[in-house]
């Protein structure tokens, strides 16, 4: 009875937190304002920590790296009109990406929503086009039923964003909804169907020179111990995408790794995929690296491991696809596939090994100012442990790091590949803190989308968050430079003014350092991981080689 008399006093905005809290999140990223402040008042009252953002799309960028590292929603909290309009690129870049995010913004009431009053907009028809899900509650007795189908909706198959709609009155109405009902429980997912396995095991049997082609969501840590397992057992080496494991899933035969692919048809992962007799793709989506670059001859047969179907392409139509958990999914194909591979495929992939473990190398022998990409990798290498995070933004350092920075555990590095979205490093950084805390994170942008993100370092001086960021500096928007000289001939709109780097980071309350020879990198980079604030470091860049990296270009991968 005590229970009931307390559900009854709660309000719909209390019952949301209470519901969220059941759920285990353990942090809300938002920006206030009227027409959702019942929530936040809520949560003053919830074991849940609230971060406070400078913009909504960075807020939404924080919870979309919760949702990564976790495989839990992440949750952002907006306001009407304005705040919920500014979720679009992070919700859009999340539900692209496979990051489980729960959006909740506010509305105005339900009586006001034919008239042309403050902050009004279709916020759900808004969203409905970058998320996984988009609803309104309309009525307190929804709160549950509506968070649960969000929930559900974005934790599972391909995850991505979701988002709620919550007029101000709405929120604050009185709510009896029994919030310790299971809300939003998600079931785990079996194998694939045996019948399908079974298929796969004869094509593997047929074939001579196979090669696993594994996208971003093979990098989910919940799978990664069945990926190595599958890969040691079998044999077959393979390529990444970008957002796809790198070569820890080799275990204890690096060889094994022929790279990663991605942007630019010219790698020796592409090699390795073009001299392919069959292709195993495992957690892949076609936006991470379109199937026509890689698979030219549609007739060649292609498998697909995934939690969803494949979406059709005529260059990717799989003749099985095992759809369900993708590591139960591993393990019944591993039971079932016997693979004899041609060693000289096995060549190939260690050859395409050496050849980026060469370029690697060079590094450490580049002393020319401003300072080489490559030189940049190698004093990275030095100080990056297992222990360590990094996050990448887009642009021409993307490209460097994607090519020639090695991972070594799942999820260790993080990257906007679907949509390549500008300014996401640093939010990421901040997000990354708080889920590990204490353990080093290196955040990596162009001095373009630094300045995309950049006012959140106030939060996270706020929070107390520690880590390194690299601006590689060209004074440009260089990735759209080079990209132009090699279509036009000629670039335009690219060019940026200077910022001082360090100052800025002075004016937050972080410390800074702008590289002025090569050498110096190493010893910046020490000091910054044993900064007790944020440490931004300023590097001069020479990208004078990056038309290199569209030698062999495929012609429609201009981006």
């Amino acid at each position: 009875m005590k229970a009931q008399k307390q559900q009854a006093s709660r309000n719909t905005a209390q019952a949301l937190v209470r519901i969220l809290e059941k759920l285990g999140v353990e942090t809300v990223f938002g920006i206030p304002g009227a027409k959702i402040d019942s929530v936040f008042e809520a949560l003053l009252d919830s074991k849940i920590r609230l971060v406070i953002c400078r913009h909504e799309q960075n807020a939404a960028f924080m919870a979309a790296a919760v949702g990564r590292l976790t495989g839990k929603v992440g949750v952002v909290l907006v306001t009407s009109g304005p705040g919920v309009g500014n979720l679009a690129t992070g919700l859009a870049t999340a539900t692209t990406e496979g990051d489980p995010v729960l959006a909740i913004g506010g509305e105005v009431p339900l009586e006001e929503r034919s008239k042309s009053t403050h902050q009004s907009l279709l916020s759900v028809t808004l969203m409905r086009p970058v998320t996984k899900y988009a609803a309104e509650i309309v009525t307190p007795l929804q709160i549950g039923e509506l968070v649960s189908e969000a929930v559900r909706a974005a934790e599972t198959g391909r995850p991505g964003a979701t988002f709620l709609s919550l007029p101000r009155d709405v929120g604050l109405a009185p709510c009896d909804v029994d919030t310790d009902l299971p809300f939003g429980r998600v079931p785990s997912a079996g194998a694939g169907a045996t019948s399908e396995a079974e298929k796969m095991a004869k094509v593997l049997a047929a074939s001579k020179k196979p090669t696993l082609l594994l996208g971003m969501q093979a990098s989910d840590p919940r799978c990664s111990e069945q990926l190595r397992q599958f890969i040691a057992a079998t044999g077959i080496p393979f390529v990444s995408t970008f957002q796809g494991p790198g070569e820890w899933a080799a275990g204890k035969n690096p060889k094994l790794f022929g790279g990663r692919i991605g942007l630019f048809k010219n790698q020796p992962g592409d090699r390795l995929l073009a001299a392919s007799d069959c292709v195993v793709t495992i957690g892949y989506e076609p936006v991470e690296y379109d199937p026509e670059f890689w698979n030219e001859d549609p007739r060649r047969p292609i498998l697909a491991v995934d939690s969803v179907l494949a979406r059709q392409d005529r260059h990717y139509l799989p003749a099985a696809e095992l759809i369900g958990d993708i590591g139960a999914s591993l393990t019944l194909l591993q039971n079932k596939a016997q693979v004899k591979i041609d060693p000289a495929h096995l060549a190939l992939a260690a050859a395409g090994r050496s050849e980026i473990d060469g370029a690697i190398a060079k590094g450490a022998k580049k002393e020319e100012f401003p300072v080489h990409p490559l030189r940049i990798l190698h004093e990275l290498n030095q100080v990056v442990t297992d222990e360590t995070t990094v996050a990448l933004d887009v642009g021409s350092n993307y490209v460097w790091m994607n090519r020639y920075f090695a991972a070594h555990r799942a999820r260790q590095v993080l990257v906007s590949n679907g949509q390549q979205t500008l300014g996401v490093a640093l939010p990421w950084a901040i997000a990354t803190h708080l889920l590990r805390p204490g353990k080093p994170i290196i955040s990596v942008s162009g001095d373009g989308g630094f300045m995309f993100s950049s006012t959140e370092l106030e939060t996270a001086v706020r929070l107390g968050a520690r880590f390194v960021h690299l601006v590689w500096d060209s004074g440009t928007y260089d990735m759209v430079a080079f990209q132009e000289q090699a279509h036009y001939g000629k670039t335009a709109g690219i060019q940026l003014g200077h910022v001082d780097i360090p100052k800025f980071a002075e004016a937050f309350g972080c410390r800074g350092v702008a590289i002025r020879k090569a050498a110096e990198l190493g010893p910046a980079l020490r000091e910054g991981l044993a900064s007790p604030v944020p440490f931004l470091i300023q590097i001069p860049v020479d990208y004078s080689e990056n038309l290199s990296l569209m030698k062999e270009l495929h012609t429609t991968a201009l981006n």
